[in-house]
């Protein structure tokens, strides 16, 4: 098969494998069909969004509704800025902007997000930089476009996906390694980019979010060719932009959905917390940080906290005015609207989430702009301020009242303790010499694929490659199979482990 002209529909490994989606006319569109035929999309039906759809007791979003939530969002923004005139131009300026594109790296964004959600994300990092000696760690936005960008194991058909240029560079939310791509690295920039600082706890660690491994370093290079001269080279293209804004607001709108349904989310609780800020918003904006932090239990002083926190992080954009307006609208959507009739399961509850869910998604969408020079914080596609500004409280409202339960947090270390205690059981494994003939193909395959992937006088070369094949295993597992999994691995289950896909 010749290879497209259109550098943005080049792809990795050259295409000879056909899927679903081969016969589209649009290469774009090929490649979508090729995310939603792949194994690892159906896995994120049992990955955890927030919380484990099993202990919430009702029907909440995993990974995989969230990525149909984020790429239909995606394909809105995607069609309505083709669709206007007053954008055109400067799209093709950048790089162009295809809805296609812009739904398939939607869909493919999550595909390396691990068991247990985003908990499961820095227990991964903390063990692969500590326990195993990686110095990538882990991060699942690297784990997703490792996944599409895998090479050949033993000269065997290639295991990545295949994608084009475009999607690939489109799925990069963070177009940069974690300690030295590209030069001078992001995280040296003043202000740096949203993700590329480090983490407080490990300054020394590199930047906290990015989106390849250093073993992908070359195929991320290739997928960002065709935007070299047209965007700086940390910066997202036009479709990772909108990608990763659908994203945001799919994040702010279903999660308060969700906890709402659960029953998590009061009314009393919200109200007490953003009424008391816009009562005494005069005297919370005067009093130092030291006091702020003496009063955190005081309704009110947490939304201050985010305040002051937006104009220290984002100054380019958080407004006073515009921030006060957004929690007013809030206030009366959320408050006085969806939180004020509880949640029964029945038909007319059904609808009124609907209706919220859809009215926010369309006030988002419709203030979407495209800008030539944004801030360093920012992409080439953002919200309008006020709206800008009312996703950060709606993601308040999540962070607070959700996130902060001590009932979440006995849940997630629960599951933190089983993911430290499964990653040491694979690792003896792998290390026990009798048993080399008996460990999981995927397992086997995969020491050799990151083995490979090593250059020859790598200090404790297998060891490294038995660290990263460990964390490719980990997270390709769904919540149930890592549970399952230890369960057999300490004797507990009286079931052979028979899942195909992970052995």
């Amino acid at each position: 098969m010749e290879p497209p002209a259109d550098p943005r529909a080049r792809r990795l490994f050259g295409g000879s494998a056909r899927a679903l989606g081969d016969l589209a006319a649009s290469p774009f569109r090929a490649d979508r069909d090729r995310i939603v035929a792949s194994p690892f999309f159906a896995r994120l039906n049992g990955v955890t969004q927030v919380v484990s759809p099993g202990g919430s007791g009702l029907l909440v979003h995993n990974r995989l509704t969230h990525s149909l939530k984020v790429a239909q969002v995606a394909r809105a923004i995607a069609e309505r800025l083709t669709a206007d005139g007053e954008h055109r131009d400067l799209l093709e300026k950048l790089g162009g902007c295809d809805p296609d594109v812009v739904e398939a790296a939607a869909l493919a964004h999550d595909l390396g997000h691990p068991p247990f959600g985003h908990l499961g994300e820095r227990v991964l990092d903390r063990l692969a930089r500590q326990r195993l000696g990686l110095t990538d760690g882990f991060e699942g936005n690297a784990q997703s476009y490792r996944i599409v960008t895998s090479t050949e194991i033993r000269g065997a058909a290639t295991t990545g996906l295949d994608l084009t240029a475009a999607v690939r560079a489109a799925m990069l939310k963070y177009p940069w390694t974690r300690l030295d791509h590209p030069d001078p690295h992001p995280r040296l920039l003043d202000p740096p980019p949203r993700g590329a600082t480090p983490p407080p706890d490990d300054p020394g660690s590199g930047s906290s979010k990015f989106g390849a491994y250093r073993t992908e370093v070359d195929d991320l290079r290739q997928a960002r060719e065709p935007f070299v001269g047209r965007i700086p080279d940390w910066q997202q293209t036009v479709e990772a932009s909108v990608m990763d804004t659908a994203d945001d607001i799919a994040y702010a709108i279903h999660d308060v959905e969700d906890f709402y349904r659960v029953g998590v989310l009061q009314q009393g609780a919200v109200s007490a917390e953003l009424m008391a800020w816009q009562r005494e918003s005069g005297h919370f904006r005067a009093i130092t940080d030291a006091a702020l932090t003496a009063a955190a239990r005081r309704p009110g002083s947490a939304i201050e906290r985010l305040r002051r926190q937006l104009h220290r992080k984002d100054a380019w954009i958080a407004d006073d005015e515009a921030f006060a307006a957004s929690v007013e609208h809030v206030r009366e959507e959320l408050v006085e609207g969806l939180l004020a009739m509880p949640f029964d399961g029945s038909i007319e509850a059904e609808q009124y989430v609907a209706r919220f869910s859809a009215r926010w998604t369309t006030r988002f969408v419709d203030a979407i702009t495209v800008v030539e020079q944004p801030s360093v914080r920012s992409g080439h596609v953002l919200l309008a301020p006020a709206q800008w500004h009312e996703v950060q409280v709606l993601k308040f409202v999540h962070h607070r009242f959700v996130l902060a339960r001590p009932d979440l947090a006995l849940h997630q270390r629960g599951q933190a303790r089983l993911l430290g205690t499964l990653v040491e059981a694979l690792l003896d494994w792998l290390l026990d010499p009798e048993e080399e003939s008996r460990l999981p193909r995927r397992l086997h395959d995969l020491v050799e694929l990151a083995e490979a992937e090593l250059h020859p006088r790598t200090p404790d070369r297998l060891g490294r490659a038995r660290g990263r094949a460990i964390v490719d295993f980990v997270a390709q597992l769904t919540d149930g199979q890592a549970v399952a999994m230890l369960d057999s691995l300490s004797g507990r289950s009286g079931a052979l482990w028979t899942d195909a896909f992970v052995l």
